[in-house]
C-alpha cells in the first residue's frame, strides 16, 4: 500500500500476528492457514458480519442483555442500510449463540486466537497508516515533473482519490468479515466478490509488488552506498551491482529471521530516523547548490541555474511518470484489510485512516513544493541524495541505509510469507509454516527471493522509472482500481438480493428466487438500488485502469530513454548518481 524507499515501513498484520497467530494456529492444527470459502453462500459472509459487528458494538456500549445481545446503538443497528439503498433480506441479530454454532473445537480455537488478536485502537491505525505510507522522498520529482499547479491539484486529487477508496474497502470489510469467515488479507475481499481466479491475481499482484518494493530498496541503498565510497572528491569507486548485492546478502541474512516482533520494534525506530531524514535534507537543501553531477549521471540534465515553473513543459510520458509517483506516494490500501483486521471495533477504522491520510498529504506536499523550489529541475528521485556537499549527503545516506535496511527486511518477511501461504500451502499442500520441513523451504525461498530482488534493482537501475512501473502495474490497482470494482460488485450481488427470502444460516441458497444465469437476477443487480453510485464506481474503475496503462506505457518509455542518457546500465558497474 506507498513501499517504495528507505523508511516506507509497511506493517502487515503479519508483525502481530507472527507470535501469536502462528503460535496459536499453526501449533495446533496440520491445517493450512487458508480456508477455502468458494463453496460459502453470500448470504452466510454478510449474515456472520452482522452477528460479528452487532456483536463488536455491544462490547463497546457495554451493554448486557443476557443472551438477547442486539445492540442498542442507533448508529450500528442497521450498518448495510447506512450504505446501501436497501439492507440485504438478513435476519435480525437476537443472540451471538448462533455465531458459534456447529462450529468444530479447531474452528472455536481459530475463532478464539482471531479474537484475541483484535486489540487495536483506530489511534493505533493512524500510526500504521502513517508508517506504512509516510515518506515522502519521491514527492518532490513528482512537482519537478509537472510544476506547482498541477503538482499541487494532482496531488490534492489523489489524496482525495486514495481516501474514498480507502472508505469503500473499510466498507466491504465490515460487510464481509467475522470471527468465523475472517478477512485476513486484500485477496479474500476479492475472492469473496469475484472468486478464486481473482483472489489468485491479487495475490500474484501483492507478490509482485513487495518483491519490486525491497529490489527497490536494494538500489536506493547501492546509490547512498556509491556516493558514500566515492568520498568528497569523488575519486572512491565501488562496482555499482556490487554495492547492490552487498545489500541483497544482508536480506538474506536477515530474511531468516521468520518471527517478526524483533521488526515491529525496529519498525517504531526507522519512522523517527525517517521524520529526521527529512526534516535534516530540508535543512540541507535550502543552504546547499543541487547536486549537478548526480543530475547529469542519472538524468543528463547539465549544470545551469535552477528554473521552477508554474507548469512544465516536458514530455508526456514524463508527466505520465510525475502522476504515477503520486500514485506510489499514496499506495498503501494493500494492507488495510490486515490492519483491520487487527481492530477491536473496524467501524472506527475510518477515523485513523483520516487523521493518517490528512497528515500524509501535508507532509507530502510541502516536501515537495520545498525541495522543488531550491532545486527545481535537478531535483533528484531520493531527495536527500540531491545536496552538494558531501557530508551533507553522507548524513542522509547512513541515515537512509539503516531505514533502508529494516524496511528491506520487513518487505522481505511479508513478500515471502505471502507467497508461502499462497504457494506452498495453498496450491501445493505443503507443510505447515513453523514445522521443520518449513523451515527448511522457508530459508531457501529467502535466498530466491533477494536473488529475485537484486535482479530487479540492477536490471533497471533507476529509481523513479521502476517505482513509477510498478505504482503502473500494482499499487495503482490496489489503491484506486479495485476498490470501485468491488464495491460495484459488492452493490450488484447485493442489490440482486432484494427479493430474496429472509435468509436463515444453513440454508444456503435455498432462499434465492432465481441464480445468476438469469437475467431477471441481473436485472435487479445492475438496476435496482443507487444506479448512480454503481456507475460512478464503474467510471472510476475503468478511469484507473486506463491511468494504469497510461503509467505502464509512460515509464517504459522513460526507462528506454534513461538508458540513453544515463551512464548506468543493468548489471553494470557504473553509479547513476
Amino acid at each position: 500500500m506507498a513501499k517504495e524507499f528507505p523508511g516506507k515501513i509497511e506493517l502487515d498484520n503479519e508483525i502481530v500476528k507472527a507470535e501469536m497467530m502462528e503460535v496459536s494456529i499453526y501449533n495446533h492444527t496440520h491445517h493450512t492457514s487458508y480456508t477455502d470459502t468458494s463453496d460459502v453462500p453470500f448470504e452466510e459472509f454478510l449474515h456472520y458480519s452482522l452477528v460479528q459487528r452487532t456483536q463488536e458494538e455491544n462490547a463497546a456500549s457495554n451493554l448486557q442483555k443476557g443472551d438477547e445481545g442486539a445492540s442498542s446503538s442507533s448508529f450500528f443497528k442497521n450498518p448495510f442500510g447506512r450504505w446501501t439503498n436497501q439492507r440485504p433480506p438478513l435476519a435480525d441479530v437476537t443472540s451471538f449463540d448462533a455465531s458459534t454454532a456447529n462450529m468444530t473445537a479447531d474452528q472455536l480455537e481459530r475463532a478464539n486466537a482471531r479474537r484475541a488478536l483484535r486489540q487495536a485502537g483506530w489511534a493505533a491505525v493512524f500510526y500504521l497508516i502513517t508508517t506504512d505510507i509516510l515518506g515522502p522522498f519521491n514527492a518532490p520529482i513528482a512537482i519537478a515533473q509537472l510544476g506547482y499547479v498541477p503538482g499541487i491539484i494532482l496531488y490534492t486529487v489523489m489524496g482525495i482519490a486514495a481516501f474514498y477508496c480507502g472508505i469503500l474497502l473499510w466498507q466491504l470489510f465490515i460487510h464481509l468479515d467475522s470471527d468465523r469467515y475472517p478477512i485476513k488479507t486484500y485477496a479474500d475481499i476479492c475472492e469473496r466478490i469475484f472468486g478464486r481466479s481473482a483472489r489468485h491475481i491479487c495475490t500474484f499482484l501483492q507478490s509482485l509488488q513487495l518483491i519490486v518494493n525491497v529490489g527497490v530498496i536494494c538500489l536506493s541503498n547501492g546509490q547512498s552506498l556509491a556516493q558514500i565510497v566515492a568520498g568528497e572528491s569523488g575519486a572512491g569507486y565501488i562496482c555499482f551491482s556490487l554495492a547492490i548485492v552487498i545489500w541483497a546478502l544482508f536480506g538474506m541474512v536477515i530474511g531468516q529471521i521468520r518471527t517478526l516482533h524483533s521488526f515491529s520494534l525496529l519498525a517504531n525506530f526507522s519512522v523517527w530516523v525517517n521524520l529526521l531524514i527529512i526534516f535534516t535534507s530540508m535543512g540541507f537543501v535550502a543552504h546547499s547548490s543541487p547536486n549537478y553531477a548526480a543530475a547529469l549521471a542519472s538524468m543528463g540534465i547539465p549544470m545551469g541555474p535552477v528554473v521552477t515553473h508554474a507548469s512544465v513543459s516536458l514530455p508526456t510520458t514524463i508527466k505520465i511518470n510525475g502522476i504515477m509517483q503520486m500514485v506510489f506516494a499514496y499506495g498503501g490500501a494493500m494492507i488495510f484489510p490486515e490492519i483491520m483486521a487487527e481492530m477491536r471495533r473496524p467501524m472506527d477504522f475510518w477515523k485513523g485512516m483520516a487523521c493518517a491520510q490528512s497528515l500524509i498529504y501535508v507532509a507530502y506536499l510541502v516536501y515537495g513544493v520545498f525541495v522543488y523550489s531550491f532545486q527545481g529541475q535537478f531535483t533528484l528521485p531520493l531527495a536527500y541524495q540531491g545536496v552538494s556537499k558531501y557530508s551533507w549527503q553522507t548524513v542522509g545516506n547512513v541515515l537512509a541505509l539503516i531505514t533502508g535496511i529494516i524496511a528491506g527486511g520487513l518487505y522481505g518477511n511479508i513478500g515471502i510469507k505471502v507467497a508461502y501461504v499462497n504457494i506452498i500451502e495453498d496450491w501445493f499442500h505443503g507443510p505447515p509454516f513453523l514445522s521443520r520441513k518449513g523451515r527448511l523451504i522457508w530459508a531457501i525461498m529467502v535466498v530466491v527471493y533477494w536473488a529475485l530482488a537484486y535482479i530487479v534493482g540492477s536490471a533497471v537501475p533507476q529509481v523513479e522509472n521502476i517505482s513509477s512501473l510498478i505504482a503502473a502495474i500494482c499499487i495503482m490497482q490496489f489503491s484506486y482500481t479495485f476498490p470501485p470494482a468491488l464495491r460495484l460488485g459488492y452493490d450488484v450481488i447485493t442489490d440482486a438480493m432484494s427479493e430474496d427470502a429472509v435468509y436463515v444460516p444453513g440454508n444456503g441458497t435455498a432462499g434465492r428466487i432465481d441464480t445468476w444465469k438469469d437475467s431477471s437476477r441481473w436485472r435487479r443487480g445492475i438496476l435496482t438500488g443507487r444506479v448512480w453510485f454503481k456507475a460512478m464506481n464503474l467510471v472510476l474503475a475503468v478511469g484507473f485502469l486506463v491511468m494504469a496503462g497510461l503509467g505502464m506505457w509512460g515509464s517504459g518509455v522513460s526507462i528506454k530513454q534513461a538508458f540513453e542518457v544515463s551512464k548506468a546500465t543493468s548489471f553494470s558497474c557504473t553509479a547513476p548518481v
